[in-house]
C-alpha cells in the first residue's frame, strides 16, 4: 500500500491506500466481492455515523462492512463496529439477504478483547490484523498462525480450537 515498516499514517490514510488499491484489496477478499461505498453516512435523529468501506458479496447474499483502526483492537472498536453491523441489518438489508458481516481492521488483535466482547459471541464480527509492508516469510508464516488460532479461539463456538 505504499507504507514503510516503521511510517505513522492516520485511518483515513489508510482508507485512500485501500480505494487507491481496491482491485488488488477485492481480489484478496475472495470471490463475489463488489464495492458499495466508502464513508457511508448513517443519520439517526441524535448522530451521524461514517462506515469506512461497505462492500456486497453477492455469492453469500450478505453486506460486508470494514472499520479500519491505525491501532491495536479496543473494546470501543468492537462495540462500534457491533453497533454498525446492527443498523446496516435495520436499514439496508433485504428480506433475501444474510446478516451483515462486520470487520474490524486494526494493526493487532487482542485475545482478551476478543474474549470478554461481544466478538466471542457474534458470528457478524470479526476483526483481523493488518500489515501495511511485505513481512519476511518468517513473519508471514507467524503471523497467518497466530490470527489462524485467534479465529478459532473465537469463532468455534467459545472453545480453544484443538489439533
Amino acid at each position: 500500500m505504499g507504507f514503510r515498516r516503521d511510517s505513522k499514517f492516520s485511518e483515513s490514510d489508510l482508507e485512500q491506500a485501500l480505494i487507491d488499491n481496491l482491485e488488488q484489496f477485492i481480489l484478496e477478499l475472495g470471490r463475489g466481492f463488489a464495492f458499495v461505498e466508502r464513508q457511508q453516512h448513517i443519520a439517526t435523529d441524535t448522530d451521524d455515523f461514517f462506515i469506512d468501506l461497505v462492500f456486497y458479496n453477492f455469492r453469500m447474499k450478505r453486506f460486508v462492512i470494514f472499520e479500519l483502526k491505525t491501532h491495536k483492537m479496543r473494546h470501543s472498536d468492537v462495540g462500534q463496529l457491533d453497533m454498525y453491523v446492527r443498523m446496516y441489518d435495520d436499514l439496508f438489508k433485504g428480506e433475501d439477504d444474510n446478516p451483515t458481516i462486520g470487520v474490524l481492521l486494526c494493526t493487532d488483535t487482542d485475545s482478551t478483547i476478543a474474549k470478554y466482547s461481544v466478538l466471542n459471541e457474534s458470528k457478524q464480527l470479526f476483526a483481523a490484523k493488518y500489515m501495511t509492508y511485505m513481512p519476511t516469510e518468517e513473519e508471514l508464516r507467524n503471523e497467518i498462525e497466530r490470527q489462524k488460532q485467534f479465529f478459532l479461539e473465537h469463532h468455534s463456538d467459545g472453545k480453544p480450537a484443538t489439533r
